[in-house]
């Protein structure tokens, strides 16, 4: 079929064609799906979309009327499509439920480490030749509590890193694993006590209206004094100005995050020579004690791989006349 992929980067394109081998006419482009941007997909039978284009109603509507019937995701999370109104017109959706558990995880641990052991401010002195240790202390991993906030596949492989590190592992999820508890330890818990024992939250729960704002200021107030806080998720299950509060007056001692509440627009493109309109984001990046990644989380070669592969494989099976087993 004649596909146009929307908000193709560099870095991804060389997986992209590979992984499509020449089965379909794809049409790469770095533009952001929304409502101005639709027609860019005219006489194309299917779409490939990331994280930070819009497929909402009104764009989906828009899809459909210039003969998209097909919507690949090149993302395990889908919270910025609307299903009902795709399902509504019979426009089929597929994500990418598991591309790379290990990258996300692993780089909420070097969030976590890098953090604790102040490595930012560490390069940032020796590049001035400033080699005093002052301010650099940090603690031992081995023997801290970390709370783990959903244990899917990528809550999973965090919790068997914790697991070496010598953590104490709580976990909140409404599906508990098994294995996790009888291998690694873990208790699961309810969220309040999550909050009141950690001394590290982690998150890796997707956002829905059940877990959307899930850390605000009632939840914050709950935690331990120094608590250090980690989103590798989705930024729009944390509240940033309540986090900017809690930082401010030491409840949260550190921040790491790969994700923001408003990133769209932001994340994924270079801003170097604007100035930035966000304030919460620059009062984020105004603290020492905050680590920001531009949702890069998953960003690995064996990721890339595996997301292109999974999507074009949800379009072939499409294209054939078959149900994705990824269908949403």
């Amino acid at each position: 079929m004649k596909v146009t992929c929307f908000s193709t980067k560099e870095f991804e394109r060389k997986s992209l064609v590979k992984a499509n081998n020449g089965n379909h006419d794809l049409l790469m482009v770095p533009d952001t799906l929304s409502l101005s941007t639709a027609s860019i997909a005219q006489r194309c039978e299917g779409i490939m979309i990331f994280t930070g284009d819009d497929a909402s109603a009104p764009v989906i509507e828009k899809l459909h009327s210039i003969g998209v019937r097909y919507i690949a995701l090149r993302s395990a999370g889908y919270d910025n499509v609307n299903l009902q109104k795709a399902h509504e017109l019979a426009i089929k959706v597929a994500n990418v439920p598991a591309y790379s558990p290990y990258a996300i995880a692993e780089h909420s641990i070097l969030l976590m480490l890098a953090l604790n052991r102040k490595i930012i401010s560490t390069s940032a002195r020796i590049h001035l030749k400033n080699f005093s240790l002052n301010g650099l202390v940090g603690f031992d991993m081995n023997g801290k509590t970390a709370g783990i906030i959903g244990t899917g596949k990528i809550g999973s492989v965090a919790v068997k890193i914790l697991h070496g590190l010598g953590c104490r592992i709580l976990a909140y999820d409404i599906n508990q694993n098994k294995e996790l508890t009888t291998s690694y330890g873990v208790k699961y818990t309810s969220l309040d006590e999550l909050l009141k024992q950690s001394d590290i939250i982690s998150i890796y729960t997707p956002l829905t209206q059940a877990t959307k704002r899930l850390i605000n200021k009632e939840s914050i107030d709950k935690m331990k004094n120094g608590v250090m806080l980690i989103n590798t998720s989705r930024g729009g299950i944390v509240d940033t100005s309540a986090v900017i509060e809690a930082l401010k007056n030491g409840k949260i001692a550190s921040a790491g995050l790969d994700v923001y509440e408003n990133e769209k627009g932001i994340f994924f493109f270079d801003r170097s020579n604007e100035v930035l309109q966000d304030d919460l984001l620059s009062r984020l990046m105004a603290f020492n004690n905050v680590i920001i990644t531009p949702h890069q989380a998953f960003l690995t070669n064996e990721a890339l791989e595996n997301i292109a592969d999974t999507s074009f494989q949800n379009l072939t099976t499409w294209s054939l006349g078959n149900k994705s087993k990824n269908e949403l």
